[in-house]
């Protein structure tokens, strides 16, 4: 049978087979390092090629470890089997600025992914800034972090335009949030509006940070980057190397303000989860818990509050730490054990607990409201606040 084809490059699943996907459970072990299937391997570049309810998910119909009973079927205490037996897991591609549909598969961390991307598309790695997902925008609420749901569509953003500005530093505050693209580039997340940065409109989110004062920022981390910036002296001026990333024309002359999640369209609705560490294989995951979720993004509002960042892979680390600790105490220890080249303040950590544990509750308490939580609102102000005003003559 021959290929299908699209319609325009880019294209995914509609929503009845997305819906259908969804409804599958990863069924890989979390401790299962990713390898290649057996079949024969696609070329890199596929032109205007559909992404098929399926392919890039949970390699239905392959060989797999968990596969079949039987006299060929796994045993009990028998070695894993080899990585031609191991899920293959293959995600599709364009460039943010346009290109065709690109396959890659075969990455266990996020420099590996830029890697496989600069070769579907033939370009150096270096060129790879960050990544999208399921929007080709310059949306830094849909950043590739450290996870990538199983139906993502990727878009990568490459080196575009390159500036240097000089900014007067005329208060403490600059106004940017940092992050980075686990790779060695920092770049800008948020502009606070208002901010000293806000009114250089030469100044983007998305802007890549290569330099500050003539000093070479490739390969370092966000924090030590947005900690050169709030130790620049008040009330004098510095020089800022920046490099944006590539824009189609359609964006071009469009400022980002970064900021709070948009309403656009999500074109993944895959329900599983590709992790990736810094450390360790990636492993296929369900999606976060809705407490995982609820705390991952108050310690990501702290990282940003605290130390000028935003990292959400950093925010599910420590979120993770500090589930099961039954005190600051013992998550300050997990934390300096696993993360101590951030040196955290104690009242950071402190905060950090408080997080969780306010996570826990409110995710406890939603759970056991019968209908949802609206519903149980409107029945606590029903109970409570409803009478409180009627008696003071104030209408709801």
């Amino acid at each position: 049978m021959g290929e299908k084809r699209l319609k325009a490059p880019g294209q995914v699943l509609s929503p009845l087979s997305a819906l259908q996907i969804s409804r599958v459970r990863p069924r890989f072990s979390l401790l299962m390092p990713l390898g290649l299937g057996r079949r024969k391997k696609a070329p890199p570049l596929v032109e205007n090629e559909e992404a098929e309810p399926g392919r890039g998910g949970l390699g239905v119909g392959e060989p797999g470890p968990l596969g079949g009973g039987g006299a060929g079927g796994p045993h009990m205490g028998l070695p894993p089997p080899p990585p031609a037996l191991r899920p293959r897991l293959v995600f599709h591609t364009q460039l943010a600025h346009g290109s065709p549909t690109g396959r890659i598969e075969g990455f266990t961390n996020v420099k590996e992914l830029y890697g496989k991307i600069a070769e579907a598309f033939r370009l150096p790695a270096a060129e790879v800034m960050f990544c999208t997902l399921n929007t080709h925008k310059v949306d830094m609420d849909k950043l590739l972090g450290g996870q990538i749901g199983l139906e993502d569509f990727i878009f990568a953003h490459v080196k575009g335009q390159r500036k240097e500005v000089e900014v007067f530093k005329s208060e403490e505050a600059l106004g940017l949030t940092i992050t980075d693209n686990g790779a060695g580039y920092a770049f800008i997340k948020r502009i606070k509006e208002g901010s000293v940065i806000d009114h250089i409109q030469l100044i983007s989110v998305g802007d890549m940070i290569e330099a500050i004062n003539g000093q070479s920022l490739l390969g370092c981390r966000h924090y030590e980057v947005a900690r050169l910036l709030k130790e620049l002296p008040r009330g004098r001026t510095f020089t800022l190397k920046l490099t944006e990333p590539r824009k189609a024309f359609d964006m071009i002359g469009v400022r980002s303000g970064g900021g709070r999640p948009g309403s656009g369209p999500q074109l993944g609705t895959g329900r599983g989860t590709l992790r990736l560490r810094s450390r360790g294989p990636a492993t296929v995951e369900d999606v976060p818990s809705a407490f995982e979720e609820k705390a991952i993004e108050k310690v990501d509002d702290l990282l940003e509050s605290y130390m000028g960042i935003r990292d959400t892979e950093l925010a599910a680390t420590m979120v993770e730490l500090g589930k099961d600790k039954r005190n600051p105490d013992e998550l300050a220890e997990a934390l300096d054990e696993r993360l101590g080249d951030f040196a955290f303040p104690d009242e950071f950590v402190f905060d950090v607990w408080g997080a969780i544990g306010d996570a826990k509750v409110l995710t406890s308490w939603i759970s056991r409201c019968p209908g949802g939580v609206t519903p149980c609102i409107l029945g606590v102000w029903s109970v409570f606040v409803g009478p409180v005003l009627d008696h003071s003559g104030v209408s709801g």
